[in-house]
């Protein structure tokens, strides 16, 4: 079974964008020196247009936890949460926190968080962090993203060794955890295209994707009403390395990012909603005996 990946790393990055950063197979991991020249390649498609403008307003507040259960490949794996802080110096944090249960760590361990610092209207990031430790390694990277250049700095330290990756985006650029956020947002319709940059696990993907239709989606947590969205990640440095992606937004004034699937060479990864909460507000869990949806 492919190891777990700190806090969200790539793909969709629509919340699927996260599933997919909690898995990856061997051969997702990052190369040893940054891809020389520019960072996307010409058989790697250029988005048409940037991204629509956003819905407002937020469906989203400070407060607000989003709880999550992570599957690989059909087994459990560990836990998600995401939560939205409070408004800091211009900038919007939100943060997520993974961890494996016991089952899983048997395999690897891994106890991470990442916070991306958004633009409280556009939701555009302008710093995006990750720590963790996976089995006895430590893990840390600080994104710093240049909305003039479209620049993508990456610093990270892996155990004892630090290095810099420097790239630039086409339109939009996003982090993996600040992205979900922005797909929320999106004035959601049938045939609605999506595209943009997003960084994960040190790279830069090229996502697009598609609004498919709007169906009914049934959790232990409840009954919804979804936008179903379809995607492949492409990374810009190497277009053969693609994933696909799958992610349900529930449809009404929450948006609630109910699931998320990933592909990896060797399955399936995914995200379930299981409980959320916002201040003022009674917190609602799964509940047993409710039908799953199905993929």
């Amino acid at each position: 079974m492919p190891p777990m990946r700190s806090a969200l790393a790539a793909s969709l990055v629509l919340l699927a964008t996260a599933a997919h950063a909690q898995v990856a197979g061997p051969n997702d991991s990052p190369d040893t020196e940054p891809p020389k020249g520019p960072p996307v390649s010409a058989t790697v498609a250029v988005c048409p247009s940037a991204l629509p403008s956003l819905h407002s307003p937020l469906a989203f507040m400070p407060g607000e936890n989003l709880e999550f259960d992570l599957d690989a490949m059909g087994a459990q794996a560990g836990k998600m949460t995401m939560k939205t802080q409070r408004l800091d110096k211009g900038v919007l944090p939100v943060q997520i926190d993974v961890q494996t249960n016991s089952f899983f760590s048997k395999v690897r361990r891994v106890k991470g968080s990442a916070v991306s610092y958004l633009h409280p209207r556009t939701l555009r990031p302008s710093r995006y962090t990750e720590e963790a430790t996976e089995n006895e390694v430590h893990r840390k990277v600080d994104v710093a993203f240049g909305t003039k250049d479209r620049s993508v700095k990456v610093d990270y330290t892996i155990g004892g060794r630090s290095g810099r990756y420097n790239y630039t985006y086409d339109k939009d650029g996003l982090d993996v955890a600040g992205a979900i956020y922005l797909m929320r947002q999106l004035p959601m319709k049938e045939g609605l295209p999506v595209c943009f940059d997003v960084y994960g696990i040190r790279k830069m993907w090229r996502m697009t994707g598609v609004v498919e239709k709007r169906e009914h989606v049934s959790l232990p947590i409840g009954e919804f009403e979804a936008w179903y969205l379809k995607g492949i990640a492409v990374r810009t440095d190497r277009p053969a390395m693609q994933r696909e992606v799958h992610v349900w937004i529930s449809d009404d004034a929450r948006r609630l990012p109910l699931v998320a699937v990933g592909t990896v060479d060797v399955g399936a990864v995914r995200a379930t909603l299981t409980a959320y909460s916002r201040p003022g507000d009674k917190k609602q869990r799964a509940q047993t005996g409710k039908e799953e949806l199905k993929w």
